[in-house]
C-alpha cells in the first residue's frame, strides 16, 4: 500500500511539473475548464458528457507523454540529433491529430445545443 501511495505522489509531482512548465498543458486545462462550464449550461446527454471527459483525459495524457519523451530525449542527446528530432515531431503530431479529432467531437456534441441556446 505504501508503494501505491508513493507512486500516486510521484504522478502528482509529474502533473504539477507539466502544469508549471508546459504552456500547452495549461492551455488544455483552460479549454477543459471552459468546456466543463459550457457543459453544465447546455442540455447534452450523459454519454456526450462522458465522451468529453474521456477525450480531455486522453489529450492530457498525450501531452504528459509528449513532455516525458521530450525531456528524456533532451537528456539522452543534448545536442541536435535528427532521429530524436523526428521522434519529438512524431509525438507532437500525435497530440495534434488527437486534438483535431477532439475539436471535431466537441463541435458535433455542442453545435446543436448551442444553436438552440442562442435561438431562445
Amino acid at each position: 500500500m505504501i508503494k501505491f501511495i508513493s507512486s500516486i505522489g510521484f504522478a502528482i509531482k509529474g502533473v504539477k511539473y507539466a502544469l508549471r512548465t508546459e504552456s500547452n498543458i495549461k492551455l488544455q486545462l483552460f479549454v477543459f475548464i471552459f468546456v466543463l462550464i459550457v457543459s453544465m449550461f447546455l442540455p447534452i446527454s450523459r454519454v456526450d458528457f462522458l465522451l468529453i471527459l474521456l477525450v480531455s483525459a486522453i489529450i492530457f495524457a498525450l501531452e504528459l507523454i509528449n513532455t516525458a519523451i521530450e525531456r528524456l530525449a533532451d537528456k539522452v542527446s543534448p545536442e541536435h540529433d535528427e532521429q530524436i528530432a523526428l521522434v519529438k515531431d512524431l509525438m507532437a503530431g500525435a497530440v495534434l491529430v488527437f486534438s483535431i479529432f477532439a475539436i471535431a467531437i466537441g463541435l458535433i456534441i455542442f453545435i446543436q445545443p448551442l444553436q438552440k441556446f442562442f435561438q431562445q
